[in-house]
Order: C-alpha cells, then structure tokens, then sequence
C-alpha cells in the first residue's frame, strides 16, 4: 500500500491499545513484522495543557520501522493546537492517527472518541484542522456507529475522505458493543466499497488465518491487529504468510518466552524497575496454554522484583526446553 510518500509493507498494523502499545512493546511488534506501529492515545487538551504525561505516551526516541500517534479530541482548535506542540517537543511520527472510534465511558462521556460519531459536522472540522496541521497522512479510526439503531460507518468513512483523511481503520463493532459479540465483516466491506482510500479493517483478527478472511470478505487495504498481539508478537509474521498463501511454523514455546523476557527487559529499561509488575498481564499472556503457565502465574503474581520476575521466566524456560 502506498500512502503519499510511503511505502507500507504487506502484513497487518499494530493497533493503538491503552495502558499497552508503549514503546517496548511497539519495538517488539515491529521486529516480529507488525507493517507499522501506533502509539497509545493522547488526549490533545491535555497536551494543550503540557501535560508530561500525555506527551511521553507519545514519545519514541528509537521507533522501529514506520510510527504513527494517535490523539483524541472533539475541538479542532485543541487538535491542531496540540499537533504542533507535538511537532516542537521533536516527536518523530510518520503518520497520524485520529481516534473516533474508543468507547470507554470516560472518552465518550467528554464528546471524544466513538461519541464524535453522533456528530460527523464536527468530526469533519477536526479532520480538517489536522491534515491542516501536518503534511504526512492523516488517518481516522472508528466504529460502525455509535449503536445497532444508528450504523453510519459508510457517510462518516467518506465524510473523513472529503475531509482529508488519506486512509480509514474500521473496527467492524458499534460504541455500545464495546468489545463484545461478533465484529460484522460486511459492514467493512461496505465501507470498503463506499470509498477511494484504503480502508484497514479491523475486530477478530486473531491469527493469520482470521486476517485472510477478512481481507477476502471484505477487499480491505490492510488489516488492524489488536488483541490477537497480547503475548503474541509473531502474529504478524502469520498474518502476512498467511496473505501470501505460505506455509507458517508456530513460534516455539522457547520462542515465546524469548519474547517475552525481551519485552521484561525493554519494558522495564524505559519505565524503571517499579515498573515490573505490570508485566504481570503481559506474561500471563505470553504463557497461555503452556503446560504448567497455571503455576507459573501465580509466583509471577506474588514476585516482588524486576529480577525475581526475569528468574522466574527464565527458568520456565528451562523447564520447557528440557
């Protein structure tokens, strides 16, 4: 795929995840094939603000192969404000990702996010205050509609188009879903149809297998892969055999917890080694359906360092390789 200047590897992207899709974690995606990464989202009124916080989510000083940021808002102004704020602080970022699609209650309840479907005037002013703002592609993530009773994902896809977005990520759910049920397929392909710029599809996606249905169901451009990556950075090395039509060999158990000791090692090395208990997740999902990862999880749960938490790692690895 061929965004303006850039020439987007097959395979999948990386999606934007809270509280997980930091730099760590994103250098390990993109290592393991991931076509491009995301940052987790940033509020644009609390960059406005200045806030550190908000600004470090978005910070990579090393990001591996192409970057984008995403930033949520529902005031133009703020948005374009908080592009260049960005843009001054030297973040470096390929492209930018605007979220209209997150339903937490939190997001929704300020107007941001998947709320910004119930108002697509106002979600036009905000795409066009950012392609105003930088000259790289500017995407938008959404949902199919804010509910079952008000699906509008095909006039918002080609209200982002005429706005100037250069390409769309559907997450094939409504807000109120969340992300429960089925992700609807048809509804992408419709918006695939609908609309002149790649469209990424997005819900379900949890192996190759998965991803090429979807881009067969629905003609996408590209494919998101959110909650199939937990744990599973060689997901996109699958995906992208399986696009091709090529034999995939699964990661060995060994490979895994490989992984997963670098991701302990990044992670901890960016955030401090405070930091390590919230690995914890992230090794239960490194380990699931290894043979003894039950009691695995739980020491990991009652470890109290960044090196007990490795040790313990480290020797379930042994313990499998024997």
């Amino acid at each position: 795929m061929q965004l303006r200047n850039l020439q987007i590897p097959a395979g999948a992207v990386f999606a934007p995840m809270a509280g997980l899709t930091d730099a760590a974690c994103r250098h390990l995606m993109a290592d393991h094939g991931a076509a491009w990464t995301v940052s987790e989202m940033a509020s644009a009124k609390a960059l406005n603000f200045g806030d550190r916080k908000s600004l470090e989510l978005l910070q990579d000083k090393h990001p591996h192969g192409l970057y984008a940021i995403q930033l949520f808002g529902a005031e133009p102004e703020t948005l374009e404000k908080a592009i260049l704020f960005v843009r001054e602080k030297g973040v470096r970022f390929d492209m930018l990702d605007i979220n209209m699609g997150c339903p937490a209650p939190k997001i929704t309840g300020n107007g941001d996010g998947s709320a910004l479907m119930r108002s697509p005037a106002l979600a036009a002013r905000i795409i066009e205050a950012a392609v105003r703002a930088v000259n790289i592609p500017v995407s938008v993530k959404f949902r199919l509609g804010w509910d079952a009773d008000s699906i509008n994902a095909v006039e918002f896809a080609k209200m982002a188009e005429s706005s100037g977005a250069a390409f769309v990520t559907v997450h094939g759910r409504t807000r109120m879903q969340m992300y429960s049920g089925t992700a609807d397929w048809d509804k992408i392909a419709e918006v695939v149809n609908a609309v002149r710029i790649p469209v990424i599809g997005n819900g379900d996606v949890f192996s190759g297998t998965d991803a090429a249905a979807l881009a067969a169901k629905t003609g996408c451009a590209g494919i998101m892969a959110a909650r199939g990556a937990q744990g599973n950075p060689f997901l996109f090395a699958e995906i992208r055999a399986a696009l091709r039509g090529e034999d995939y060999v699964p990661p060995s158990a060994c490979a895994r917890l490989d992984a997963a000791l670098r991701h302990i090692s990044e992670y901890v090395a960016a955030h401090g080694d405070g930091a390590f208990a919230d690995m914890r997740k992230h090794i239960a999902w490194y380990t699931k359906g290894m043979y003894g990862s039950t009691e695995l999880r739980r020491r990991v749960n009652n470890c109290g360092s960044t090196a007990e938490l490795s040790e313990l790692v480290r020797r379930f690895r042994d313990e499998v390789s024997d």
